[in-house]
């Protein structure tokens, strides 16, 4: 049986008076407490305000009256006997003489209740009818007391139901306590009625999950809408289940700061275990009193053993084994990929964008969003269709948002003024392949073309992983049949198919401190962009994935290069190789040394590769004498003294042999040598007289015959001609480091002219170039550096003969201009080309072929498989 002493608290005169007490409830049947006289009553309160100390409560038994049950009304007598404050307070047991009375009650809590006041409660009746006469006695006493002290504040206790709760509450506690480890799987599902935080009436309502000050998760915006649909399913550790999770919902803006959309919180130890738990999260905010609107989500809570949480907690990478044995492995899980793809991006260009300055242009530059990746262009200056011509790459996270979001601005000095925005969902987008996308800006403010690509994936898993690839026959087959001859006149575009297999690199040079390299291979066939994933600590990297390209140009080249990944600063260089794809052995793994940026050089190491790849002749060939893809990443030029005299050594190369050509025919016009004369004016006197326009191509079919037999014959002297053609290309870092110094000593003044004065030498550089290529391209026609382009050379003139020998030359005439004059009529959207300068254009200049040349792997141990 259960006792509870009641008692009160003193409190100066000068206060409220105020006697705390508690719900008397008899134990027994028969008890009866009888009411105290209101002369006794009067003299306790007197001496309640005057000593300020605590009282005690006495009753007294009748045993003559008896009932079943009954529950006692009435006002207990109490007594000016003092007690301290902690006694009466915490002590249950003051006194055994009313352990009768408590029989199934227990102390009120004192926090729970405030002030407790003993009170005749007119609202519950007795049980048997023989007490209604004392209850009445007991409530009219009771009445006149409350009149005497009005200002008493009585209150009323509800002791069973408070013991209850805390009950429940303390097992409660003890059961969560039971685990240290929990998982809270939510699901986002939407929000209702939420705030308007845009001018235009509706707001970009994100939301953020936070316990204390650290971020778990920030879902995607949805952009323009006061009722957004999330759906999105995360899960965040819990390790404290008593510090609450914080909802906060804002509003996407422009500008620096985005606005608050109101805020809740989750109490975790409310959630039942392993129990979905539906949730309406209503929104508020201190500084605002309005209605917010609320959030649907469905929260679970799930308890985690503690080999559960150590292996979370090993997979984040948030703890390490401390072992000597396994330091290098746990170095490797703290820099482990982490990401699950690359996103790559070309900002190539934008269109009719919105006048924001006076002058009715505008500064546009373009910011890229991925969940907390972020990239910012260059800013193009009075401009209302900017080129860029700017890449990057953005890294794709599980747990994070896959829309990329992308906002053009109008630079300005002050503050940067908002054009147009515009979003692109990347679960929607093929992975490794190469996508031309042009978007359009809402509300119509213009449009944005970029390139995109999504690679770098890893995990054998994927359709790219080389240890799970079997060739399959019937899609070769079907690949065969789709390029053959009979399907030439459809989609000329589609020139060819290219698969390459990046199986391994041996010897790479060290980028890091640890002497080590965190390499990834990169492949570029002109726009399009794939990469590896990445593969940490190591100088002999496995990557053993296949990448497939759509190829549009059969003379493209393909550019493989090798980075060590750093996350802090750019992807560091470790080596290149180019291979043009007519020169690519089909399904041979071969060995290729990687060079330096330029190509010209020897760089350390080299990457096995094996290629296959499948073509149809006639679009390859109409696609030859067609306008080339323009590729938009390219080396920005730079005006260079080494590079200048090159190219003038180059013209002047090619102005010498037109000059011995002149030459020759002034000796023959002067007699120098009798034979010679007569030879020539014997063969001028017979091709005059018996000219026809077909023996023109046939005298250039005998230059092609001629110099074939000669480049078989000279194959040496052409490769020393190219190492001594490379020799002069190294010495352009050492010319540029000299005009960089120049360039920092000078002032200002000096430096604005000295630049004007390079963009000038940089334009003849430029032209010097063109003219010295094009002429090493009509030489390099001809000496077969290009057997597929000599040959069909060699066909079209050969057609060129036939055409001429039955066809007058005023028809052939008639049908040329006939075909120029009408083409613009029939194809309005055509590129207006030059078909023999588009054909010399696939043809390599000598400095091209120097970078195709392929070095000899100066690896040893090539074929045996080594490990870092």
């Amino acid at each position: 049986m259960s006792t509870v002493l009641c008692g009160c608290v003193g409190v100066p005169e000068e206060s409220s008076r105020r006697a705390k007490s508690s719900i008397d409830l008899s134990s027994t049947p028969d008890s009866r407490v009888k009411s105290p006289p209101l002369a006794s009553k009067r003299r306790f309160w007197s001496s309640f305000r005057l000593k300020s100390r605590g009282l005690r409560y006495r009753q007294k038994r009748k045993s003559q009256e008896k009932g079943d049950g009954c529950l006692s009304i009435s006002q207990p007598d109490i007594n000016t006997s003092r007690f301290s404050d902690e006694d009466d307070i915490h002590n249950s047991r003051g006194s055994n003489d009313f352990d009768h009375l408590f029989s199934s009650t227990d102390t009120a809590s004192p926090e729970k209740g405030g002030p407790d006041r003993s009170v005749s409660d007119p609202d519950v009746s007795p049980i048997k009818g023989n007490h209604n006469k004392s209850s009445q006695r007991s409530r009219s006493q009771s009445a006149e007391e409350r009149e005497d002290e009005g200002d008493s504040g009585i209150a009323v206790i509800e002791t069973s139901q408070t013991i209850a709760t805390d009950t429940g509450l303390r097992q409660r506690r003890h059961e969560l306590m039971q685990h240290s480890f929990f998982h809270l799987d939510v699901w986002l599902k939407e929000g209702k009625d939420l705030v308007v935080r845009d001018s235009s009436g509706t707001s970009d309502p994100y939301v953020k999950f936070k316990i204390g000050d650290k971020q778990f998760y920030k879902s995607r915006t949805v952009y323009k809408c006061l009722n957004p649909k999330w759906d999105e399913r995360f899960t965040i550790p819990i390790e404290d289940v008593f510090k609450p999770v914080s909802v906060k919902c804002y509003d996407y803006d422009r500008g620096v700061k985005d606005d608050r959309m109101g805020a809740a919180e989750i109490n975790l130890s409310m959630l039942s275990l392993n129990s979905p738990t539906e949730l309406k999260l209503e929104l508020k905010d201190k500084k605002d009193v309005e209605y917010m609107g609320f959030i649907l989500l469905q929260c679970t809570l799930v308890p985690k053993s503690s080999e559960e949480k150590e292996q979370f907690q090993q997979t984040r990478g948030s703890t390490l084994k401390k072992s000597v044995g396994s330091l290098e492995s746990q170095a490797r899980k703290l820099k482990m990929q982490i990401w699950s793809g690359i996103v790559n991006i070309v900002l190539v260009e934008g269109h009719d964008l919105m006048a924001m300055d006076d002058n009715g242009l505008s500064d546009p530059y373009v910011k890229f969003r991925l969940g907390q990746e972020k990239y910012k262009s260059k800013h193009k200056y009075k401009t209302l269709n900017p080129r860029w011509l700017e890449q990057f790459s953005l890294r794709i996270f599980d747990d994070q948002s896959h829309t990329l979001e992308i906002s053009v601005y109008d630079h300005d000095l002050r503050s940067d003024d908002f054009m147009g925005r515009t979003s692109i969902d990347l679960s929607e987008i093929e992975k490794e392949k190469t996508h031309m996308i042009i978007k359009e800006l809402e509300d119509g403010a213009g449009t944005i073309k970029l390139l995109l690509t999504i690679s770098g994936t890893q995990g054998a898993e994927t359709i790219t992983d080389l240890v799970n690839y079997t060739t399959n026959t019937k899609e070769r087959d079907d690949l065969y049949r789709s390029y053959g001859l009979v399907n030439s006149f459809k989609n000329l575009k589609d020139v060819g198919w290219l698969q390459v297999k990046v199986i391994r690199a041996q010897g790479l040079r060290s980028a890091d401190i640890g002497g080590k390299s965190d390499p990834f291979c990169v492949l570029e066939l002109v726009n399009a962009r794939l990469q590896t994933q990445t593969e940490y600590k190591t100088l002999n990297p496995e990557w053993n994935k296949i990448f497939t390209f759509n190829v549009k140009d059969i003379h493209s080249v393909l550019e493989v290069t090798v980075y060590d990944e750093d996350r802090d600063k750019k992807a560091e260089f470790l080596g290149k190789v180019a291979i043009p794809i007519l020169q690519m052995k089909r399904g041979v793994r071969r060995w290729y040394a990687l060079k330096d940026k330029k190509l010209t050089g020897r760089s350390k190491g080299a990457i096995l590769l094996e290629m296959d790849y499948i073509y149809n002749l006639v679009k390859a060939a109409v696609r030859t004498v067609n306008p080339r893809e323009e590729k938009y990443m390219q080396a920005e030029p730079k005006f260079k003294i080494s590079l200048m005299k090159r190219n003038i050594n180059r013209v002047m190369q090619i102005i010498s042999s037109i000059m011995e050509v002149g030459k020759f025919l002034q000796s023959c016009f002067e007699w120098e040598s009798k034979a010679r004369s007569i030879t020539a004016f014997t063969v001028f006197l017979i091709i005059t007289w018996f000219f026809e326009p077909y023996m023109l191509p046939v005298t250039l079919l005998i230059l092609f015959l001629k110099n074939y037999f000669i480049k078989s014959a000279k194959e040496a002297f052409s490769v020393e001609s190219r190492e001594d053609l490379m020799s002069v290309d190294e010495e352009d870092d050492d010319d540029d480091d000299e005009t960089s110094k120049q360039k920092k000593d000078e002032k200002t003044g000096v430096r604005e002219k000295f630049q004007a004065a390079q963009e000038v030498c940089l334009q003849v550089q430029q032209g010097m170039d063109m003219v010295a290529s094009l002429g090493e391209r009509i030489k390099n026609t001809f000496n077969w550096s290009v057997p597929w382009l000599s040959l069909l050379a060699v066909i079209a003139l050969s057609v060129g003969v036939v055409v001429l020998y039955f066809l007058p030359i005023r028809v052939l005439i008639l049908l040329w201009g006939i075909n120029k004059f009408t083409k613009k009529l029939r194809a309005p959207n055509a590129i207006p080309n030059n078909e023999l300068l588009d054909y010399l254009s696939r043809v390599p200049s000598d400095s091209e072929l120097i970078h195709y040349r392929e070095l000899s792997p100066d690896v040893p141990n090539l074929g045996k498989k080594k490990r870092a």
